[in-house]
């Protein structure tokens, strides 16, 4: 039988603490947060947001919310932006949730751990995802994902002990003419292969300049691309080429022949 037994060893709250500044709820403890080294300033003993945070929390909430005719369809948004504050749905941020759109906690984390783009631990500063559905896999994604996890030492949804790189397996990044592709912050990186993805990671630990294939040449952090997914624009959507290659080849022909889509 599964479960906790009278007479059991008490979970230590450090058995749940998580890297880079992060508030998880020890279950043996419910209510109590762990508090890791530089969060002292951004959490309360019990978990929710200090008044600084919450009061810049709730500005943008407000904002986010008066944008939508029912205040409930502001959810998914307003868990990109805790995510943006914590760099994953933490306690706090769907309480935070649950409180401003007038819902129950239950409601909230039964969206969050739906989708896989909302997290459940802290994720890195770069949160790289290799593709390794059919197309990227036979191109060798399975191989990159093995030899880069490999090398960061960690596995799916787990972050290296710096904070610096997350790893995600994506079962498709919508690039498959680009195969194999992988992502890091949802910026493409395309026609990767396994020295190139060790490379990459590198460079990102490292603080080097790294650019996406496509899209801004400025990459920006997990917590900053969870922003710009809650509908706060960092105005770097426009930059940078968004299709090349042979995306734009079925364009070209068309153009070629004179051919159009059916009228409306």
């Amino acid at each position: 039988m599964s479960g906790p037994m009278s007479g059991s060893p008490k979970e230590s709250p450090a058995d749940y603490s998580s890297p880079k500044g992060s508030t998880t709820l020890n279950p043996s403890e419910e209510g109590v947060a762990v508090v890791s080294p530089g969060e002292e300033g951004r959490v309360t003993a019990r978990g929710s947001y200090s008044p600084e945070v919450r009061e810049r929390l709730e500005r943008d909430a407000k904002e986010i919310i008066s944008r939508y005719p029912r205040t409930r369809s502001a959810l998914l948004p307003l868990l990109h932006l805790v995510q943006s504050e914590d760099g994953y749905v933490s306690d706090a941020g769907q309480e935070f949730c649950a409180e401003m759109l007038g819902l129950t906690k239950a409601e909230v984390v039964g969206v969050s751990t739906f989708y896989t783009m909302y997290k459940r631990r802290p994720m890195g500063d770069y949160h790289v995802g290799v593709c390794v559905n059919t197309l990227c896999a036979v191109m060798g994604g399975d191989q990159i994902w093995d030899e880069l996890s490999e090398h960061v030492g960690v596995g799916h949804d787990e972050t290296s002990p710096d904070g610096r790189i997350s790893l995600e397996r994506l079962e498709c990044n919508a690039a498959c003419d680009f195969a194999p592709v992988m992502m890091v912050n949802w910026e493409f990186f395309d026609n990767q292969t396994p020295a190139s993805a060790k490379q990459l990671v590198d460079d990102l630990r490292d603080g080097k300049n790294v650019s996406p294939t496509r899209g801004p040449k400025k990459l920006c952090t997990f917590k900053e691309a969870s922003r710009v997914l809650a509908g706060l624009p960092d105005d770097l959507a426009g930059d940078g080429p968004s299709a090349a290659g042979a995306s734009l080849e079925g364009l070209k022909v068309a153009k070629a022949n004179g051919w159009k889509a059916p009228e409306a």
